[in-house]
């Protein structure tokens, strides 16, 4: 578990590919690596990811990750050149204050930068998500304005949806512009979306509950709510007040 608050930036120093996959290896993070071990977790841009090997001391710190074709398909980690900045985040440890918000570092999909333009000292966003697919549905139910959506591995609120053009924004403040890499992406740039996990499960419990599964806590639930809005439409006539006043008859 992640908290989509980017703690350091790494710099890719060495990158192998093969039909397997690929192995990156992200060096100055010596700061994030003071308690590392073989086999934790470190969220890169935002993809949840093993290390197979590190040093703290060697290239100013570093470590090296193994790339999946999956993760490859699903991220833009096969973009990444020698030299490139990224987004690191240790999981996160039970004894901490737990910031941004939910994020398992495990992308949806990737989305393409549209344009930017200034606001004061911030700076707006724009993103595109690709055409929907039976393999890879829509993600647009689960980004709302002023909820948030995992980019990159940094958790940030949303500020614009248009669902039509599959489009959404977000703002960042000057600090967050020097913290991730996010403003340093070109228009036309790929970027790792992870949106929220919460989401995904409410729509499965209701969707159960309409088809008939689900517990019945859940259906009475849906029930109740679609009743109230077919009276308010006027389609079903008001239930009749109650006369009982708890008297004992």
């Amino acid at each position: 578990m992640f908290t989509g608050l980017i703690e350091h930036l790494g710099t890719v120093s060495a990158i192998h590919r093969d039909d397997g996959g690929c192995a990156l290896t992200i060096s100055e993070s010596a700061p994030i690596l003071v308690d590392c071990h073989i086999g934790d977790s470190i969220a890169v841009n935002g993809a949840c990811l093993t290390v197979v090997e590190f040093d703290v001391e060697r290239d100013g710190g570093y470590f090296k990750i193994w790339l999946a074709n999956e993760t490859l398909s699903r991220t833009d980690l096969g973009d990444r050149k020698v030299g490139d900045q990224v987004n690191l985040e240790r999981a996160m440890g039970a004894h901490v204050r737990f910031g941004g918000h939910f994020v398992q570092a495990h992308v949806d999909i990737t989305a393409t930068i549209l344009r930017r333009t200034l606001d004061g000292d911030s700076l707006r966003l724009w993103f595109q998500l690709p055409e929907p697919t039976p393999e890879r549905p829509s993600l647009l139910p689960y980004i709302i304005p002023k909820g948030y959506v995992t980019i990159d591995g940094a958790s940030l609120t949303v500020t614009s949806v248009h669902d039509a053009e599959r489009t959404f924004g977000v703002m960042l403040i000057q600090h967050t512009q020097q913290k991730i890499t996010l403003a340093k992406k070109a228009d036309g740039e790929r970027i790792n979306i992870e949106v929220d996990m919460v989401g995904k499960y409410v729509e499965k419990s209701v969707l159960a509950a309409l088809e008939g599964g689900g517990g019945q806590a859940m259906r009475t639930f849906v029930q109740r709510i679609v009743e109230e809005t077919l009276v308010n439409k006027g389609i079903l006539p008001a239930a009749p007040a109650s006369n009982d006043s708890g008297a004992i008859q």
